[in-house]
């Protein structure tokens, strides 16, 4: 059944905080950190607590903090790391303390370390949130875990917002565990334009079945976050942890499927990227993008189609980037939280073209410098691929594409000035491949599309049957 359709009858915070204290089967322990005791305030206030709450805690003060959860090499202590060795913490202590007494109740733990907004709002507030649990008394537990953005303007409403968060946490692990889009979804219940959730993972034994790239999916879809990203692992992964003053490049495309042509764009702007004088080349980070809008592109979402591109980028070693920012800005607008020194955007020069076009055509009104002005910032720097003009045998490059004659002087200025850089080194050989032809040769397993991908991808359309490659070809040989 599609979960995302089931019916969620809306609850207050309150109300859901009560359910849980009178369901005699859920019992467990808190512990926060930076926001106050916001997320058990809400049990201890609606009554009945004492069917639920074991302990709750706060360790404010670092030493003690790290006398109790053990030491962070990196010194933050608002971090993925820091939630992980809490929840461990927690919930051996309720196994080891409370199982032989409460044999048939679901243990959880839930867990927070989070920094609200300070009085000069020089830290705008985020934190990690998870809640361990069990779905039988038996059973091993399984994790909920997220990163939150706080968008609230006063520290006193962004400690509410968590409290209202990992309520809609622990009430849907244990009311919505079979139906995963609608616990996601839940999750926003009472805090829409609050809170952004930018990365969450459901894991555990009774959710081996889930892939958890589809949780960053129906977090851009439902529009949680504009950004969402995942690793070649597979695994869900939040953008302050890895990619904290590294360079950045990022190379958008559809993916469907990743031809050599895409390959060659990675490789080449890639490799042009890293030897640029201001870059780190051991200090930069290289992702690929597929937006919203390019997944919507021939109708409805189609989650197997997403999973689809996805394998290929994993396959070959690609950190994803799921977005919904058909507008570079919001992208660049996301990655400045995190101080990336360098920020390299790859697109094709049709793309480009488009681009200019639209903000030209949309900024008639003297708006057009302010317009350029937000994508072509100082860090940013744009970095183009060529293509063979369809029926002619003609390179379009950034150099030569048909700018409007309102905007020459602005791009030629863009030029000269290095924002916008065609790729070097690539292969002129492979600008004949479309993406769109090597798909419907792929459905119809029509010869000539294996020489047109790079050959792990070959093998996982074969192996997956992936963009609809007849299952019955499978009796070919590879």
């Amino acid at each position: 059944m599609n979960s995302s359709k089931i019916h969620r009858q809306s609850r207050e915070t309150e109300q859901k905080a009560l359910e849980i204290n009178l369901d005699d089967k859920i019992y467990g322990t808190f512990a926060e950190i930076g926001a106050g005791q916001e997320v058990a305030r809400y049990f201890f206030q609606v009554g009945a607590a004492a069917g639920t709450i074991a302990k709750t805690m706060s360790a404010y003060d670092k030493t003690v903090s790290d006398e109790v959860y053990g030491v962070e090499v990196g010194g933050r202590y608002v971090c993925e790391s820091r939630l992980y060795k809490m929840l461990d913490h927690e919930y051996i202590l309720m196994e080891d303390r409370l199982r032989d007494e409460r044999p048939n109740q679901k243990f959880f733990a839930f867990s927070d370390t989070v920094t609200a907004i300070n009085f000069t709002k020089t830290i705008k507030g985020e934190g990690w949130l998870g809640v361990r649990f069990q779905l039988n008394a038996n059973s091993k537990p399984n994790d909920l875990v997220l990163h939150v953005k706080l968008l609230d303007g006063e520290n006193r409403i962004q400690q509410q917002a968590i409290g209202i968060l990992g309520v809609n946490m622990i009430y849907g692990v244990f009311r919505y565990h079979n139906h995963v889009e609608v616990l996601l979804q839940s999750l926003m219940d009472s805090l829409q334009g609050r809170i952004l959730i930018d990365m969450v993972r459901l894991t555990g034994p009774d959710f081996t079945h889930l892939d958890n790239r589809l949780l960053s999916l129906w977090l851009i879809k439902h529009k949680m976050s504009d950004v969402a990203i995942f690793g070649p692992d597979k695994r869900n992964m939040q953008a302050g942890e890895f990619l904290y003053r590294k360079n950045v490049l990022v190379v958008r495309g559809s993916f469907r499927p990743l031809t050599l042509v895409n390959e060659d764009m990675i490789r080449s702007s890639w490799e042009q990227f890293r030897a640029e004088k201001d870059v780190d080349a051991k200090k930069s980070v290289l992702l690929t993008e597929i937006t919203l809008d390019n997944l919507l592109l021939e109708g409805p979402l189609d989650e197997q189609d997403f999973l689809d591109r996805a394998d290929l980028l994993c396959a070959l070693g690609q950190t994803v980037l799921v977005t919904n920012t058909e507008q570079h800005q919001k992208l660049i607008n996301y990655l400045a939280d995190y101080k990336v020194p360098k920020l390299g955007m790859v697109i094709g020069v049709k793309q480009l073209l488009d681009t200019i076009n639209q903000k030209y055509y949309d900024n008639l009104d003297g708006r057009l410098l302010t317009a350029f002005g937000e994508l072509f910032t100082r860090n940013v720097k744009v970095y183009v691929y060529p293509m063979l003009q369809e029926g002619a045998n003609v390179m379009m490059t950034a150099d030569n594409i048909p700018v409007p004659d309102g905007v020459k002087f602005l791009y030629r200025h863009l030029l000269e000035s290095k924002h916008i850089e065609d790729i070097r080194g690539f292969h002129p050989e492979y600008l004949h491949i479309y993406s769109k032809q090597v798909l419907k040769m792929i459905k119809h397993d029509e010869e000539g599309w294996e020489a047109m991908v790079p050959e792990k991808v070959v093998k996982q359309v074969r192996e997956k049957c992936l963009f609809g490659f007849p299952a019955q070809s499978l009796t070919f040989e590879y």
